[in-house]
């Protein structure tokens, strides 16, 4: 089958199509406006890649267009969505892609309100490194895999589950077309206010998924009272973690530095000693989470399991040092939500609790340009010694209620930190260049950034080495 992505640099698309490819089928796919990661990342793909919109990249014996859900791509008005309904060529979505291909596998779905990634990530890696050939789709990039989608010989699928719909014409939840057999769900918080309202809204594809399972699954959950209070909605096994002692999975002896160490402790008594060299108390809740699930299906054994923490690199954007000779660190986040931001803001004044915090923060999301979500930032910076913000994006902007700049740097500065609008990478690093040497960065978007994860870090080193 020959299949067309456009939308290519989309993190999930390309996962997709990278399955697509090791199964056996010709790929190819075109995009616009993209940038790091992704676009570095989308150039060294391997298939055919162009960086503009036009029928002319349509193959003549195109098969299946897969069109991602970014405003940016026009939807039904892009030029190759025309091209290919004039020839009859059948146009899809990559979740139903991703359904209707894995639909014998003996699919994993990994799910949250954050945490899905890099859960996603360290579990593929792990029975990587432990010989098992599984499938796996990812929605962002690590180091420690080859790429962020693979097919895989094994029978085992393991896939991030994004709760976010598929399109304003598809209301259904990504994962819902997923046909879980396993879950491992790591948090139940409010997010994407623009589609899902009210929690209440935002609860209920989670519910679906969890009556999705087949009671011989294995449902592993978080202990958290929003997770407790749904969890009866599932007739598979279920597996609880944390890490606080419960009747499930939990850490113990938690000692923070630049490598933790840990001692993961199980139901029956287990204990296996762990390190690693992730930043924060929530990638040590991930990793027990993970644990929970390889070990219960005994995927791999405590040592492989405790090896593969060891060795696993994270994902980029999930605080990733960018800088390698400054004294002062430049740490790159992703604050695609609430939860995203606070939890890498608690990471970095957890490791460094001694250096004054910088953070500069893109308002990339619709939640986060939503007025509905306004109130975020009364909290989101607390830790902060100062705030510096990039304008946020346009695209979409119709669809909601977006904030003004203007308003979401009045209410950042009512909180009493101190708070700098930004709007070109030149005025950001003039902002950062009276650091005294003592300070950290850290940089919190899903967006562009004004490019500065590539030219702050090497100002910095040059002028703290």
């Amino acid at each position: 089958m020959r299949i067309h992505f456009t939308g290519i640099a989309g993190a999930g698309m390309s996962a997709v199509a990278l399955m697509m490819r090791d199964a056996g089928h010709q790929v190819s796919g075109s995009d616009a406006d993209v940038f790091p990661p992704m676009s570095t990342y989308v150039a060294g793909l391997g298939f055919p890649v162009t960086y503009r919109f036009d029928a002319a990249n349509l193959p003549p014996d195109l098969d299946v267009l897969v069109l991602g859900a970014s405003a940016k791509l026009g939807g039904e008005d892009n030029p190759e969505v025309v091209a290919a309904r004039s020839r009859g060529v059948a146009i899809t979505n990559f979740a139903e892609l991703v359904g209707r291909f894995t639909g014998e596998r003996i699919n994993t779905v990994i799910a949250g309100s954050f945490g899905k990634s890099t859960c996603t990530a360290l579990m593929a890696h792990i029975l990587r490194q432990a010989g098992v050939d599984a499938g796996w789709m990812i929605g962002a990039i690590s180091a420690s895999l080859p790429e962020t989608g693979h097919w895989g010989q094994a029978p085992d699928m393991v896939l991030e589950g994004d709760e976010y719909i598929i399109g304003n014409g598809d209301l259904r939840s990504k994962f819902a077309l997923y046909h879980p057999q396993h879950l491992l769900l790591t948090s139940l918080i409010h997010d994407h206010v623009n589609v899902f309202p009210t929690f209440a809204d935002y609860e209920v594809p989670f519910v679906d998924l969890l009556k999705a399972l087949p009671a011989e699954g294995i449902c592993v959950l978080r202990h958290h009272p929003a997770i407790c209070a749904v969890a009866h909605e599932t007739s598979a096994r279920v597996v609880w973690y944390d890490t606080e002692p419960c009747e499930g999975w939990f850490s113990r002896n938690i000692v923070y530095g630049e490598t933790s160490t840990f001692t993961l402790v199980g139901p029956q008594g287990q204990a296996v000693d762990l390190a690693t060299r992730l930043l924060g108390a929530h990638n040590i809740e991930n990793i027990v989470g993970v644990g929970a699930y390889l070990l219960t299906r005994g995927l791999v054994s405590p040592r492989a399991f405790a090896a593969g923490v060891a060795s696993f690199e994270g994902i980029r954007r999930r605080l990733d040092r960018l800088t390698t000779t400054s004294r002062v660190p430049v740490i790159e986040g992703f604050g695609s939500s609430y939860e995203k931001a606070r939890s890498a803001i608690e990471a970095v004044r957890l490791h460094f609790p001694h250096r004054p915090l910088t953070v500069v923060f893109e308002p990339h999301t619709f939640s986060w340009r939503s007025r509905d979500a306004l109130n975020w930032y009364d909290t989101v910076f607390e830790g902060a010694a100062r705030v510096l913000i990039c304008p946020p994006p346009g695209h979409g902007a119709a669809s909601h209620q977006q904030s003004t700049f203007g308003e979401i740097l009045a209410r950042t500065a009512a909180t009493g930190t101190p708070t700098l609008g930004v709007e070109t990478a030149v005025e950001a690093i003039e902002a950062l260049s009276h650091l005294k040497g003592d300070e950290i960065v850290l940089l919190l978007s899903s967006g562009p950034l004004l490019g500065l994860p590539d030219t702050l870090p090497r100002f910095l080193d040059e002028r703290f080495s």
